[in-house]
């Protein structure tokens, strides 16, 4: 079940604009991420508010798993992006898991499908700090 999320909260991403000038016209459909890099900012602020559905549309249909587990206690606790060239994104995630902190880092590509921009795969498996 998804996160009830303010709007004029800042936005999950780290942007440091309100979620409802951010990610939240994503989330809602009325404004599709016009990047790559908007779209793994999207996605990163659904997995922060446990939005199962979006993760999943904006998921590659040939590598998309069946479900997710967004419920697990995990906490999104900050995103940086470190370059975002052509159809690749490399970012950092900082999350709370079982009491630790953890820093995910990962680079992911993605491709437009039917006009908009859908995430396909890691190109290097993520690495856990």
């Amino acid at each position: 079940m998804a996160l009830a999320y303010p709007p004029f909260k800042s936005c999950p991403c780290g942007t440091g604009r309100s979620y409802a000038h951010c990610c939240g016209p994503a989330h809602d459909g009325s404004r599709p991420a016009a990047t790559p890099e908007l779209l793994m900012r999207a996605r990163y602020s659904a997995y922060a508010l446990r939005n199962e559905v979006f993760v999943l549309d904006t998921w590659h249909p040939d590598t998309r798993p069946a479900h997710l587990h967004l419920e697990d206690g995990t906490k999104y606790t900050g995103l940086t992006v470190h370059s975002a060239h052509g159809l690749e994104v490399e970012f950092t995630a900082t999350l709370r898991q079982g009491g630790q902190t953890l820093r995910v880092h990962e680079r992911s590509a993605f491709a437009r499908l039917e006009d908009r921009w859908v995430y396909v795969d890691e190109l290097i498996p993520p690495t856990v700090e």
